[in-house]
């Protein structure tokens, strides 16, 4: 009878735990990016002074209005890996799973992107975010729980980073949710990023992925040079009210100037009709 109840007791776990498992969704292999959404911003990257739809207050504004595109070209940013709550927005990217070998439950799903040959861990054993104090990377530390077949990450512990290639900035203090949700071959990414120091209203971005046999992720060597000579200690930067690039996209496109500084009021349908009342550059030059 003891061997009944036993051999019982190992049947009721093993189907428990493959009902557990049906829940889940199997996101392992290499997934190629999906371009055609938003790709102005992700391949050529935004214009100088295009923030509109951006939900960034005042601090946000003026840290990418004295931002400058030449400090990618100095040795010590060449290498700068992108954080993972940015690294969604363009080439490929490899998952997998680490197992107990025993129990084979899962322990950790591991990402890695092209650019950079960045690697980050998603921990799915249930443990705790470490102290406020612990260190900040740029992979940040992240935990996941499955909701039905949606895996739901929630990452802290970031280094400073930014939200778009034209300045735009991203604190230390953000917490960042993503959503990966598998539909056959296709994978969609998505990131809410809560930013208390730098963001009125969370901050939303979409990526999406095939799932291809026919692609490997390759190497990213990177060696920094130095690509034009300047004094020791030069930041390339503006000083406030300088910077007479943030007027390229508003007269390139003839939009407001305080609509293309964006803004959580930018974000909503309704603002088509504050837009109405703004004047244009094109208005501005015929008056004066």
């Amino acid at each position: 009878m003891g061997k009944l109840l036993c051999r019982g007791s190992m049947l009721c776990l093993l189907c428990f735990s493959t009902l557990s498992a049906f829940a889940e969704k199997n996101l392992s292999g290499v997934w190629v990016g999906n371009y055609s959404e938003d790709y102005p911003d992700r391949l050529p990257g935004p214009e100088l002074g295009d923030y509109g739809g951006l939900p960034i207050n005042d601090a946000d504004r003026l840290r990418a209005q004295s931002w400058s595109a030449s400090l990618i070209a100095l040795p010590e940013y060449q290498c700068r890996v992108h954080p993972s709550d940015y690294a969604s927005s363009f080439a490929n990217i490899r998952i997998w799973e680490e197992r107990d070998p025993i129990s084979e439950q899962l322990i950790a799903i591991r990402i890695q992107h092209f650019a950079w040959q960045t690697r980050r861990t998603i921990w799915m054993d249930g443990r705790e975010h470490p102290p406020a104090f612990a260190q900040h990377t740029a992979m940040g530390f992240s935990t996941g729980e499955w909701n039905g077949h949606q895996l739901k990450i929630k990452t802290t512990h970031l280094k400073e980073g930014w939200l778009r290639r034209n300045g735009v900035a991203r604190s230390d203090q953000a917490t960042v949710t993503e959503y990966f949700i598998r539909h056959g071959d296709y994978l969609t990414w998505t990131v809410i990023i809560d930013d208390p120091v730098y963001l009125e209203e969370p901050f939303i971005r979409n990526r999406d992925y095939i799932y291809t046999i026919d692609d490997q992720i390759g190497s990213y060597p990177c060696d920094p040079v130095v690509e034009m000579v300047r004094a020791p200690g030069y930041i390339p930067h503006h000083l406030p009210g300088t910077n007479t690039d943030m007027l390229i996209y508003s007269e390139r496109h003839d939009i407001p100037l305080e609509a293309a500084m964006g803004g959580p009021e930018s974000m909503y349908p309704e603002y088509v009709e504050t837009l109405r009342e703004l004047p244009r550059p094109s208005e501005l030059e015929g008056q004066e």
